[in-house]
């Protein structure tokens, strides 16, 4: 039995792998900005963790106890073209999926380092390794989250510290259905944008996501980078293969 943090467990993929965790006997504290959104789950702890707030990280870290292995999973999205992106939205995508992911790590750092065992599981995307039109923002946040996460992987490799980060394609969690959305007057991409929505039967749903990611946090080794879901081993296939001097898009 191993004891888990997972951030961002109040709906959706962190949801599931609490519930899945759970199930398979492991101590999990589940956190989110609201604890009440909590409720109903049937783990060890439930715990208040707002990711950009370093008071709370380090609070809720210090009620969660000893912590074996983190699932960073807190994270909140948008679309827009670059240009209709408002710089402070772009912030706050930073400061919650890039920089609070981040936080909470350096958190947990130093009692993993002292035991000499750990793991970090960061939970990425598709988007982490490949751009679409309207969903730079979002897109820049998971590369740079990949960038610390492999950063992290070679600094604590004599630590005793793995890391892992889990790239999912798309998720019926319901958190694309109404998508915050900015536009200019008279939207000059619109045409970028016809294409609607991303067909039910491309998704995975947040319980095949968190089984996956359960089975993570328990093998003994993990790859570094490890896409979840059809959709992405199709697309990050196809981005590896594909030249780097001209932008890639996703077929």
């Amino acid at each position: 039995m191993a004891s888990i943090l997972i951030t961002g467990a109040s709906k959706g993929l962190g949801r599931a792998t609490a519930v899945e965790l759970a199930k398979r006997g492991h101590r999990v504290v589940a956190t989110a900005r609201d604890p009440r959104t909590l409720d109903g789950l049937d783990v060890d702890r439930r715990l208040r963790l707002d990711v950009t707030d370093q008071a709370g990280v380090d609070t809720a870290v210090e009620q969660a106890g000893e912590i074996d292995i983190l699932i960073s999973n807190a994270g909140v999205i948008f679309a827009a073209s670059v240009e209709a992106s408002p710089a402070a939205e772009i912030e706050r995508l930073y400061a919650q999926n890039t920089v609070g992911a981040i936080r909470v790590t350096q958190a947990l750092l130093p009692q993993m380092r002292r035991r000499r065992k750990g793991r970090l599981l960061f939970v990425s995307s598709v988007a982490g390794r490949t751009v679409l039109p309207g969903n730079a923002a979002y897109a820049a946040t998971k590369w740079a989250l990949e960038c610390f996460a492999e950063t992290l992987a070679v600094e604590l490799g004599g630590f005793g510290v793995d890391v892992g980060i889990a790239e999912p394609g798309p998720i019926s969690s319901g958190a694309l259905d109404d998508m915050l959305t900015y536009t200019l007057p008279g939207d000059p991409y619109a045409a970028l944008f016809a294409g609607g929505g991303i067909p039910a039967e491309m998704m995975i749903s947040p319980e095949q996501a968190a089984t996956s990611l359960a089975d993570l946090a328990e093998q003994p080794a993990i790859p570094l980078r490890v896409p979840l879901g059809p959709v992405a081993e199709h697309v990050i296939a196809a981005r590896d293969s594909a030249p780097y001097d001209r932008p890639f898009l996703p077929a």
